[in-house]
């Protein structure tokens, strides 16, 4: 099964150019609902799922990828806490802890994040096994979540060489609009010059950049922003190689037949994102 759009042809070859590697997504089909997939996790069940799935949770949703595995999702709150799985957060209707992303200690635990614009991150370490889920959005973005859930892996014995990152559908940059404000605090994440800085220098720099996060916009005070670009920018800087991360080439906003987009409807519902450890 294929979304055979211009959109996603032309997203698919801007983020090409920040991968290396040979990795494909795959369409799959459970009970006639689409979801997607990527090769550079296929040694983990896992699943970028589209909002024919809405409203179900991931205690449904689980056994697409795993009949047997533990649960976990959490209250997200566009902040950088990353937590470890364990009993105290199994999952339980009333009373999910708040953070934006989860860490697997142990086999069969599967962990999940929801999102509607804001960028799904599934992680993998091809050595341990472990995963993580991050929700990050401009917010999470600009207090590097992504970063300090790999830091996570790292305090639990992995080697950032071992892991394996992949962004899912989320708002292309060519479509987010945002103030200059916010563009330039997601993008003092990746700036190189001083704290003392400029809103107008931090754009600058970010503008001269190789595949930059930012395009312009027609209206006073406003840019383009590409978060999930960031997010690989900010990877890069950790000694990420570009064999380690793929970025899906969907866009949530302009495809509405897959994906609930907040920026396009302003509804609260959103698509899951879960993958399980080995």
């Amino acid at each position: 099964m294929t979304i055979a759009t211009s959109d996603s042809q032309k997203l698919n070859k801007s983020y090409k150019v920040l991968s290396k590697n040979d990795v494909t997504w795959h369409w799959n089909k459970w009970q006639g609902l689409p979801y997607l997939t990527c090769s550079l996790l296929q040694n983990w069940p896992h699943g970028f799922f589209t909002n024919h799935f809405f409203p179900s949770t991931p205690t449904e949703l689980v056994e697409i990828l795993h009949l047997r595995a533990e649960v976990y999702r959490l209250k997200q709150i566009h902040s950088n806490t990353v937590l470890v799985a364990g009993k105290s957060i199994f999952e339980a209707e009333a009373n999910y802890p708040e953070a934006d992303g989860l860490l697997t200690e142990k086999a069969k635990q599967a962990v999940w994040v929801c999102t509607a614009d804001c960028v799904p991150v599934l992680i993998a370490d091809q050595k341990t096994g472990q995963v993580a889920a991050v929700h990050a959005g401009w917010r999470g973005t600009a207090a590097k979540i992504v970063p300090v859930a790999l830091a996570a892996f790292e305090a639990h014995g992995s080697q950032l060489s071992d892991l394996l990152v992949v962004l899912g559908p989320a708002i292309a940059g060519e479509v987010y609009q945002v103030s200059e404000e916010v563009a330039a605090q997601v993008g003092m994440t990746i700036f190189s010059g001083t704290g003392k800085a400029t809103i107008k220098d931090t754009l600058h720099f970010l503008e001269l950049l190789p595949n930059s996060p930012i395009l312009s916009d027609p209206e006073p005070g406003k840019v383009r922003l590409d978060v999930r670009l960031v997010n690989i920018l900010q990877l890069q800087q950790l000694g990420i190689g570009n064999q380690q991360v793929a970025i899906a080439p969907y866009c949530t906003y302009q495809q509405p037949n897959y994906f609930f987009s907040y920026r396009r409807e302003k509804q609260k519902k959103v698509q899951w994102s879960g993958i399980v450890s080995r």
